[in-house]
C-alpha cells in the first residue's frame, strides 16, 4: 500500500470518527488557558484519568483514537507528559501563542499551590494522619490510571497490530520497568522502536 493510499485511510477513518462523535475545540487562547487551568488543578497524582475525560469526554477536543496517539508521543518527549499534551494541543489549534496559552495554564496557578502546599506541608510533614492521607492519595491516583487504561483498551481493536499484540507489548513493558527494573528509556526505545516497525508493517499490506 503506498503512502498516499495509507494517508487516504487514514483520513476516511477520522472522518468517519467525527461524524459519529461530534468535534469541537478552543474558542480562543482565553479559552486554552483556563480549560488547562482547570485541569491542572484536578490532576494530583492520576493525571491521566483526568485529562482523558476533560479532553475526550466533555470537550471533545480529541477522539479516543487521537488521545492514545498524542499521548504515546507526550510521553517518549522530555518532560511531564500532560504539559507535552497542552503544549500540542494549544499549538495545533492556535500555533505558538497556543501553546504558550496552554502552557501558561498548565503552569501559572498550580505552581503558586505547589508553593504554598511546599510550605505548609513542611510544617507537618511528619504527622502520622498526613503520611496517612498521601498513601489513600496515592492508591486513589493509581486506581484511577488503571481505570482509565481499562477505558481505553476498547480503542485498541481498531489498531492496526490488533489487540494481542498491543496486550503483548504492554505486558513485556511492564514486566521490563515494573518486576525486572530496567530504565524506561531502554524499554521505550526497545519495544516502542518495534512497535513501530510492526504497526509500519501491518499498515504498508
Amino acid at each position: 500500500m503506498t503512502p498516499a493510499r495509507l494517508s487516504a485511510c487514514r483520513t476516511s477513518v477520522m472522518s468517519s470518527e467525527t461524524r459519529s462523535q461530534p468535534r469541537s475545540q478552543p474558542d480562543s487562547l482565553g479559552d486554552l488557558f483556563c480549560s488547562f487551568t482547570l485541569l491542572a488543578l484536578q490532576g494530583f497524582g492520576g493525571v491521566l484519568a483526568v485529562v482523558q475525560r476533560e479532553l475526550v469526554e466533555k470537550k471533545r477536543w480529541l477522539t479516543k483514537e487521537e488521545f492514545l496517539e498524542e499521548w504515546a508521543v507526550a510521553q517518549i518527549m522530555p518532560g511531564p507528559n500532560v504539559v507535552n499534551l497542552s503544549l500540542m494541543i494549544g499549538g495545533r489549534h492556535f500555533g505558538l501563542p497556543g501553546a504558550l496559552a496552554a502552557l501558561a495554564g498548565m503552569l501559572t496557578v498550580p505552581l503558586v499551590l505547589v508553593l504554598l502546599l511546599a510550605v505548609l506541608y513542611a510544617q507537618v510533614a511528619s504527622h502520622p494522619d498526613v503520611i496517612g492521607a498521601l498513601r489513600g492519595m496515592g492508591a486513589v491516583a493509581a486506581g484511577l490510571i488503571v481505570a482509565t487504561g481499562l477505558k481505553l483498551a476498547a480503542v485498541l481493536k481498531r489498531n492496526p497490530l490488533g489487540v494481542p499484540l498491543c496486550a503483548a507489548l504492554g505486558l513485556a513493558c511492564f514486566v521490563g520497568v515494573a518486576l525486572l527494573r530496567w530504565p524506561l528509556v531502554h524499554v521505550l526505545l526497545g519495544l516502542g522502536s518495534l512497535a513501530c516497525v510492526l504497526a509500519y508493517r501491518k499498515l504498508k499490506r
